[in-house]
């Protein structure tokens, strides 16, 4: 149960890497942080919790 929520929680903290990141890219830079490195970091986030949610069907 602990790692659906962890799994969860990675999932979403990825899709608001990659929204932050793609927007710092082709628009206004939201975050303080590079827009690259966010969207880097979003995409591996986003993988891990796919995966570890995926994992425990």
């Amino acid at each position: 149960m602990a790692i659906k929520i962890i799994g969860i929680s990675l999932t979403i903290a990825g899709i608001l890497g990659l929204t932050f990141g793609v927007l710092g890219i082709f628009g206004s830079n939201i975050v303080a942080l590079n827009p690259w490195a966010m969207t880097i970091l979003g995409f591996i986030f986003f993988i891990s919790g796919v995966g570890m949610v995926k994992r425990l069907k």
